[in-house]
């Protein structure tokens, strides 16, 4: 039995469904493995399959409205409460384009032993599947045949290694995945070579010069390697290895030269899985043990499966675990692009809202623990997001609001950042606080490290910009109005969707003016004074901070979005310590906050907003409602809604921000030490989070008081907050500072 926390996750018996399977990922390619010894299937994935949707040219260009602009805000000015609902060219939804698993590698042994894997003559312990997440690689073994699959962060390849295969294994890749559609055009490929064969895939796209590549190599240790009419049958092998990659392109892929490609990472003489991991591991290792939680955990509880450990909510072994994995699977995401809906995976191409990036939460709360919980590679994945897109945004500004600037879209498929998503009841086009919540994270990172990256820097600019062209109107105080202002995805009990002064709008702008000025000195002045005009918030009759600050707009409190606190998490507008008065009104909004359809972002955007608020048991009970609900599959990724229903990343990756934000939060200049703890893990040890004044930071506590221990790398002066109240702290570059404090 474990006395530490387990880095990975196990069960007895193989997927039945895709949901279930383990995954690998290296932020590029992706793996969901079924770990069935009789019919071994990995589902490859990559973050560039999307597929064309259809639907013209024009309308998937940002609607061109701004004509019309000033007509709208004055008809919303006046108090017409509808009026945003015809501001539209009149197009239908268009959702963007969907993303896709590419194929699977199947592997089926020809021996005729068909006996339970799960039991049978062999004995209950004769199968095992599991995920190391310390080093990516899933294994499956039965009596001495063992399935070992990672995907190399080294070398941008999917590897799987089988030792002890069946004495004939048919090695195939088969495009025939759920909801594939019937008229992809399908051609493939098999060639012997001298390490055994080359497979190719190639699907072309219905109606489109687009299409992509699977390439496998077979290595074959022992044995003969012959062609079939669907793959490759390789028989009397001692151990089988095979390199898989995808590639999206238009006309037809050099299939020769991917093979080269894929040879040329074999080393002749050596054991090539052994030197692919040795390369691999430490991208991956270093990465995923920077920070680790510890829950004094029960051993026993800890050595138990996976699905043994999801029956038991309340377990300190099962919140170790999803820390862990949700570190490990967010990790595994980000690279070329951040995670989607769907993280990095799926087995279906009828995914979820197309498992796109929607930013106007979900994104977002995925990536909320990149700069505490040092993962700098989902931050740089975010960032190549944003500058990539940065044109498109241009183009949203210009055509929406004829100013100039960025706009980011609510939705993207990763390729576009065109704002072409939107409809009367999600007029999601009118959202203007897109660009503001994306570079949050980038900015966090920044401070983080001490340095400012010149992309956000120029990113930010940009927003400001659009903020200096978009505020223009005034209320009859003088005020500065944002018109017309949408907070996602609610709207007035009394009004549309297109209104005055959203909340979140109105916070955003701020944010945006302000840390533009700090980024650039030289145009500071304007920007704050901006930022100055920008009305405050509204405390409602109910005593919450109001979801629009436009007076006469009455709040509907039953929805999953909690958009209107956004000055409480992820900013820092509104906190117990700098704005008491709104801080009470914004937990008094979240405490009448509904959870509409449960759904999983919802819940634990809720807590990350508790967390800030210092309240440990709203914070508990939003977290409860996920262990609670069936919100996790086997493989520790999560669903959307309860009962494992609809292939979801929500909850699995923003799980660990929340555990964090519980336990510890800084801002450049100040560190609150255990402001909301989950009453029902009294003691622990959080490791390795960095904070945003510049130092790496060791958590200890128990009922009887906590030790913290700050490694900084720059001088600096910061208030430290805990339970007795606030005290200023000086740190010192490079030597280590020891607190110790009593717990509440």
């Amino acid at each position: 039995m474990s006395a530490t926390p387990v880095h990975g996750t196990w069960e007895p018996r193989p997927a039945a469904r895709w949901e279930d399977g383990f995954l690998s990922g290296n932020g590029h390619h992706g793996a969901l493995v079924f770990g069935d010894p009789d019919d071994d299937r990995v589902v490859v994935t990559h973050h560039t399959l999307v597929r064309p949707n259809g639907g013209s040219v024009e309308h998937r260009l940002p609607p061109r409205l701004a004509d019309g602009l000033p007509g709208l805000q004055d008809r919303l000015l006046s108090g017409d409460p509808a009026a945003a609902e015809d501001f539209t060219d009149g197009r239908p939804l268009q959702w963007v384009q969907p993303f896709h698993p590419a194929f699977q590698v199947r592997l089926r042994g020809q021996d005729g032993e068909r006996d339970a894997p799960d039991g049978g003559r062999g004995g209950p312990d004769r199968y095992r599947r599991a995920v190391d997440f310390a080093t990516g690689v899933t294994e499956a073994t039965r009596a001495g045949r063992t399935s070992r699959v990672f995907v190399s962060r080294a070398d941008d390849v999917i590897v799987q290694h089988v030792t002890a295969p069946a004495p004939a294994l048919d090695v195939t890749l088969d495009h025939r995945l759920p909801g594939a559609p019937a008229a992809l055009g399908i051609g493939h490929g098999a060639v012997l070579t001298p390490e055994g064969a080359l497979l190719s895939l190639r699907v072309r796209y219905p109606g489109s010069d687009l299409a992509y590549t699977g390439v496998t190599l077979v290595a074959v240790t022992g044995g003969t390697t012959k062609l079939t009419p669907a793959g490759a049958r390789v028989e009397g092998a001692r151990s089988v290895l095979l390199l898989t990659r995808v590639r999206r392109h238009t006309g037809e892929a050099d299939v020769a030269a991917e093979g080269r490609a894929l040879r040329d990472l074999l080393d002749e003489g050596r054991d090539a899985y052994d030197d692919l991991l040795a390369r691999h591991l430490p991208h991956h290792r270093t990465a995923y043990e920077r920070v680790t939680l510890d829950l004094a955990a029960d051993p026993a509880e800890r050595a138990l499966p996976g699905s043994a450990l999801l029956t038991r909510p309340h377990s300190a072994a099962l919140l170790e675990r999803l820390f862990a994995a949700g570190r490990y699977h967010l990790l595994s995401a980000g690279g070329l692009l951040p995670p989607r809906l769907t993280g990095l995976w799926t087995g279906d191409w009828d995914t979820a809202w197309s498992g796109a990036f929607t930013t106007d939460a979900n994104l977002n709360l995925q990536t909320a623990s990149a700069a505490a919980a040092a993962l700098p590679e989902v931050t740089e994945a975010l960032a190549s997001l944003v500058h990539r897109q940065l044109p498109d945004w241009r183009d949203n500004a210009r055509a929406v609001f004829g100013t100039r600037g960025a706009v980011a879209p609510a939705h993207t498929d990763g390729e576009s950042g065109h704002a072409y998503h939107f409809s009367r009841e999600y007029p999601l086009h009118l959202w203007t606080a897109g660009a503001d919540w994306l570079l949050k994270p980038l900015v966090d990172h920044d401070e983080t490290r001490g340095e400012r990256d010149p992309r956000t820097a120029a990113a930010l600019a940009e927003v400001a910009l659009f903020y200096e062209d978009f505020l223009t109107r005034t209320d009859s105080g003088g005020r500065l109005v944002v018109v017309p202002s949408y907070s996602p995805e609610n709207r007035p009990a009394n009004a549309s969707w297109g209104t005055v002064n959203a909340a979140m709008d109105l916070s955003a702008a701020r944010h945006a003016l302000l840390t533009a000025a700090t980024y650039h000195p030289e145009r500071a002045a304007g920007w704050r004074a901006l930022a100055d005009r920008l009305p405050p918030h509204r405390t409602n009759a109910d005593g919450a901070l109001a979801e629009w600050a436009w007076p006469g707009l009455e709040d509907s409190y039953d929805h999953r979005h909690l958009s209107h606190l956004y000055g409480v998490w992820p900013l820092e507008e509104i906190t117990p310590y700098d704005t008491p008065d709104l801080a009470a009104a914004a937990h008094r909004a979240l405490e009448l906050r509904g959870t509409e359809n449960d759904s999983a972002h919802g819940h634990l955007h809720h807590a990350l907003i508790a967390a800030r608020l210092r309240d440990g048991e709203r914070v508990a009970h939003a977290l409860a409602r996920v262990l609670e609900g069936d919100f996790f599959h086997v493989s520790l990724m999560s669903a959307h809604y309860p009962h494992r229903h609809v292939y979801n990343a929500d909850a699995a990756h923003t799980l660990p921000a929340v555990l964090i934000e519980a336990l510890v939060q800084s801002t450049p200049d100040r560190l609150v030490l255990l402001p909301a703890p989950p009453p029902a893990y009294p003691s622990g040890t959080l490791r390795g989070v960095r904070t945003r004044f510049g130092a790496a930071l060791d958590l200890t506590w128990s009922p009887a008081g906590a030790t913290a221990v700050l490694r900084p790398d720059r001088t600096h002066r910061i208030d430290l907050w805990t339970s007795a109240g606030a005290e200023p702290l000086d740190l010192v570059a490079g030597e280590d500072r020891v607190l110790t404090l009593r717990t509440r």
